[in-house]
């Protein structure tokens, strides 16, 4: 996964053909209530019509046809609070520039040309499938392509990251973006990947997809890329309250289409970075997972957002820097703090460039071991 900026992703899983949906909601804000509130404002607007869709995707001869069937759904009985033999893990950047094949492939093309690959995504998607038994794969893409599904520019600068060489300055500015979004046209080279991926994946493990929430876009929309304060993002909220939000709703609106897109029944998963203020509005905002950053106990989150909602994370990602036998402390530990149920082990955050691929496996295996362990002993 590539998601650049560390900000908000909702998450979609597809689930097995044939199971009821739960309802689809948008992405949720952070950064504070004014922010939260806004985000949530257009997604209440949005859910009425994305029920619709995704019902109407689930009626017989609806549904995607053909696909493997899935052999280890792990993952998504833990989403669903399911009882499951070993808690399931995946890493949020699991296909990324840590893995030396990763690299390779990626050394001969443009970053945004291999998004627009729907045979080069589904490589770097299967690529850490084959080197650690992790119990889900999330399709590679990157959340700045719903900006440019709106008709904006973004490039991958060297030693820089993603870069908006003309961001949104003035409320005016606005009126370049598409008002309407046929996100088919525009994005369906990731739906194409995410095809081509449930197949090639032969029913392995559960795919995963992907969204940058509206506040996290428009943040980067308007600060030309990544920012530590955000600042000229914030000053819109303060000084163009009213554009703020008809932006805010023309980003909902893209991402729920795009996510229904992207599955056509799913289970939510949203992570907040920096958001631990937030998890109880989060825990009733209709996800079935939340996922956590580094920054919270696991028994503190929990008793915020109860015990009908799974967790997921939450292991500071430099922990991976440590040796191996370090890190099966470390998963021990976060492991006895959520439990084994209703829980997916995950990083606090995606995994940096310079991580070790042995490490990355040793934490995958101490979760699947420990958490064995630790079930056929309760």
């Amino acid at each position: 996964m590539a998601a650049y900026g560390g900000g908000n992703m909702a998450t979609a899983v597809p689930r097995t053909e044939g199971r009821d949906h739960d309802k689809m909601a948008a992405p949720a804000g952070r950064g504070g209530a004014g922010r939260a509130e806004a985000d949530r404002g257009a997604g209440r607007r949005r859910m009425e019509g994305s029920e619709r869709l995704v019902l109407s995707l689930l009626l017989p001869g609806c549904s995607p046809k053909g696909f493997p069937k899935l052999k280890n759904d792990t993952f998504l009985r833990a989403a669903r609070g399911e009882e499951t033999e070993y808690t399931p893990v995946w890493c949020m950047r699991q296909a990324g520039r840590y893995l030396p094949e990763f690299r390779e492939t990626r050394a001969a093309q443009d970053f945004f040309a291999t998004c627009r690959s729907p045979k080069v995504c589904c490589e770097l998607t299967l690529q850490p499938l084959r080197r650690f038994p992790l119990d889900a794969a999330i399709i590679f893409s990157d959340i700045l392509v719903v900006p440019q599904a709106l008709g904006m520019d973004v490039v991958m600068a060297p030693g820089k990251g993603p870069t908006f060489p003309e961001p949104l300055k003035e409320v005016e500015d606005l009126l370049k973006l598409r008002q309407k979004v046929d996100v088919t046209a525009e994005l369906g080279y990731v739906f194409q990947a995410i095809t081509l991926t449930r197949h090639s994946l032969e029913g392995k493990v559960p795919l995963i997809g992907f969204s940058g929430a509206p506040w996290t876009l428009m943040s980067y929309m308007i600060e030309g890329g990544g920012s530590t304060t955000m600042a000229k993002a914030k000053s819109w909220l303060y000084r163009h309250p009213d554009a703020s939000h008809r932006l805010l709703r023309l980003l909902a609106d893209v991402i729920t289409d795009y996510l229904v897109g992207q599955v056509a029944a799913g289970a939510q998963i949203v992570f907040a970075k920096d958001a631990h203020y937030a998890l109880g509005d989060l825990a009733c905002a209709g996800y079935e997972v939340v996922g956590l950053d580094w920054t919270i106990r696991p028994q503190e989150a929990r008793a915020q957002v109860g015990k009908d909602i799974t967790l997921q994370g939450n292991l500071d990602p430099c922990a991976l820097y440590s040796p191996k036998e370090k890190i099966g402390e470390l998963v021990k530990k976060m492991l006895e703090g959520f439990g084994t149920q209703r829980y997916i082990a995950n990083l606090g955050h995606g995994l940096y460039p310079d991580m070790s691929p042995e490490h990355v496996g040793a934490f995958v295996e101490a979760v699947h071991a420990h958490s064995r362990h630790v079930n056929k002993h309760s």
